[in-house]
């Protein structure tokens, strides 16, 4: 049986290397160049539109945006009678300068609820304190996510951050964010 399936597996060797979508690199695989995304323009369109104080983090050099996009979480928060409504969320995907990415979410949501859009199956285990700012940690099968609810003479903001990198990446990215005034809204 061995015999009958090495061709195709040479093959679909040869076929890979020859397409050069992707390289063997020690340590992983690597897809070519970082796309790239423009960060400002998507979080001050969101800001114009999304409803809820929106932030543009400034990350020290060698982060890239190379993502993102906005979303809704269907009775992701509640009104001040406990009615449930409608969240919106903006996200954008980062690479750090170590090459892990790391996404941060904005949202209107409520705690529980935007955790739960980016990882469902969390749980709440500790806390990180960002310079003075509480990070609620969740964890469970899959990635961390970091989440803290920043007030704003405009409203709240829950925000959150997910993905491969490190809690130094995470950390950099809470403080690059909370540092930062709500970008401009509409009016």
């Amino acid at each position: 049986m061995f015999w009958s399936i090495a061709p195709l597996v040479l093959a679909c060797i040869v076929l890979a290397g020859l397409a050069g979508t992707c390289s063997f690199r020690p340590g992983g695989m690597s897809a070519g160049p970082v796309p790239s995304y423009d960060a400002v323009a998507a979080l001050n369109a969101d800001a114009q539109t999304l409803g809820f104080p929106v932030r543009l983090p400034q990350l020290p050099e060698g982060w890239q945006p190379n993502s993102g996009n906005r979303d809704s979480i269907t009775d992701g928060r509640s009104d001040a009678s406990g009615q449930r409504l409608r969240a919106v969320t903006s996200r954008v995907g980062y690479i750090s300068p170590s090459g892990m990415y790391v996404s941060l979410t904005q949202s209107n949501a409520d705690e529980t609820a935007l955790v739960a859009a980016i990882q469902p199956g969390l749980r709440p285990t500790g806390t990180e304190d960002v310079d003075g700012t509480r990070w609620v940690v969740y964890e469970g099968d899959g990635e961390p996510v970091w989440t803290a609810r920043l007030a704003s003479k405009d409203g709240p903001a829950q925000l959150a951050i997910t993905g491969a990198a490190g809690p130094a990446a995470f950390r950099t990215l809470a403080a690059a964010v909370q540092s930062q005034p709500p970008l401009p809204a509409a009016r």
